[in-house]
């Protein structure tokens, strides 16, 4: 909305400075502050109205027993995040822009998915929220629509079913009628990953945050031909205006983690953690990063990978020797440093600063090839 209305403005009146409108760069730094402001302005309200309504989070029986003291507090902040990302976007981003609206209402859609399950959990009181089968119906639709218009649109026709391959120079690898069912798999999986760290406080928002940093370098230079050339990726026009989506997510992010760092005031429920989880595979799908996410996700997919070796072990031993026995104290891997006597707000520090390094070593995949 700003971006034509200042175009307009410099078109008619040609006032001085006003060219800096047009600039992505620019406007990704105030879809950032945009988000963080708003995060601030309507955490408080959200917060308030979920307190009223009783709207808390249920003691977990999978966590360790020093998570039953945040019984009761309010979930579903998911939506103050919800928020402060589509707004500033709706505001800073250039939305004739295919992928601007594709990344948005897969946004929205996860979000709602999300929305369902913690209103059937908190408010309607089922104890397993949206049936399982249900939920992963909903991501896979969401799937489907980004899948279907990245492999079908005339627009991506050059580049519609090929991603890049890190740290191999030259090397794109085709997935052919097999795009659609990965891009279904990237979404499911990053979105469940994030859902499954989001179990201390402030950890997912912070480590999401973090990536999406990286994300938005990635997505700025994909847009432009000199620094796709320079970096050897390949070229996708108009993905610079993912950059402003994920400023805003980076500004929603840090504003949300105001209130949800140690103790939380809140948390985002399954309406952040699916909507964020959601937005990132969509990205990572659309700038053809998508066998980047290992890396640039590598908390989440050790979050994920230690509940699936948990679970194979417990039921291997169990047929085998009649008693299933654990490689971790608890899964999610947090909880078993949670369990190891790690206070929580030094495991999601230390969960930064290994989040921080992926980032870096994202980056420089671009080169180290």
């Amino acid at each position: 909305m700003f971006y034509y209305l200042f175009e307009y403005i410099n078109d008619v009146l040609n006032p001085p400075g006003f060219d800096v409108f047009r600039f992505i760069t620019f406007r990704a730094a105030a879809a950032a502050i945009t988000a963080l402001l708003i995060s601030w302005v309507v955490g408080p309200r959200i917060i308030a109205l979920l307190r009223r309504r009783q709207i808390g989070e249920a003691a977990k029986l999978e966590a360790p027993e020093t998570h039953l003291v945040k019984a009761g507090t309010p979930t579903m902040g998911g939506l103050i995040i919800l928020t402060s990302v589509l707004v500033p976007v709706l505001l800073w981003g250039q939305l004739d822009n295919t992928y601007v609206w594709l990344i948005l209402l897969a946004t929205a859609m996860m979000g709602a998915v999300g929305f369902v399950d913690d209103y059937l959990k908190v408010v309607r009181r089922f104890p397993k929220g949206l049936i399982g089968e249900y939920k992963i119906v909903g991501q896979v639709i969401v799937g489907l629509i980004v899948g279907g218009v990245l492999y079908f649109s005339p627009q991506f026709q050059d580049y519609n079913s090929v991603t890049t391959v890190p740290f191999f120079k030259n090397l794109v690898l085709d997935f052919s009628f097999f795009y659609i069912p990965m891009i279904i798999f990237v979404i499911v999986a990053t979105s469940n990953a994030v859902n499954l760290t989001d179990g201390l406080d402030g950890l997912a928002v912070g480590t999401i945050s973090i990536a999406f940093i990286a994300i938005a370098f990635i997505s700025y230079a994909g847009g432009r031909v000199d620094f796709s050339d320079y970096l050897n990726i390949i070229y996708l026009p108009g993905s610079g205006e993912l950059a402003v989506f994920s400023a805003a997510v980076l500004g929603a992010g840090l504003g949300f983690l105001w209130y949800n760092a140690y103790p939380a005031q809140v948390f985002m429920g399954d309406t952040g953690s699916l909507a964020l989880g959601g937005a990132m595979g969509v990205l990572m799908v659309m700038i053809k990063k998508e066998l980047l996410l290992p890396i640039l996700g590598g908390i989440f997919f050790a979050e994920t990978v230690s509940v699936l070796i948990q679970k194979a072990y417990f039921k291997y031993t169990k047929r085998k020797y009649g008693q299933g026995k654990r490689v971790f104290r608890m899964a999610p891997i947090h909880h078993h440093f949670e369990l190891l006597g790690w206070p929580e707000p030094k495991i999601v520090s230390r969960f930064y600063i290994v989040a921080i390094i992926l980032a870096i070593l994202s980056l420089a995949t671009f080169k180290v090839r």
